[in-house]
């Protein structure tokens, strides 16, 4: 098994609140970039919002292939929305891509 870090780009259609960016950010925690020797050095968060209320979720995933990493991330990133009360409507995901191959975890 190799530790990625994926970003998962995508766009909240509707104001947020604070409330709804902690309960996201709680639901990735445990997939959080900063457990990584990578995430912490570039001081990666979890979740990124730009003002036009575009985000970016970056996740660390353990798995067999990159194509493996991307779909799991996807997955962890829809499970996290979900939690957060935000749906397909709320918040759109783009496609996962790797960030970066971090095989020596901290």
């Amino acid at each position: 098994m190799t530790t990625y870090v994926i970003s998962v780009p995508g766009t909240f259609t509707t104001g947020i609140g604070a409330d709804t960016r902690t309960r996201l950010a709680r639901a990735l925690r445990p997939a959080d970039p900063h457990g990584t020797r990578m995430g912490s050095a570039e001081d990666l968060d979890v979740l990124s919002v730009n003002e036009d209320n575009t985000f970016t979720l970056r996740l660390t995933v353990e798995a067999d292939t990159g194509r493996h990493a991307e779909e799991e991330a996807h997955r962890l990133a829809g499970s996290a929305l979900r939690d957060a009360g935000l749906d397909e409507r709320t918040a759109p995901l783009g496609p996962a891509v790797i960030t970066g191959i971090d095989s020596q975890v901290r």
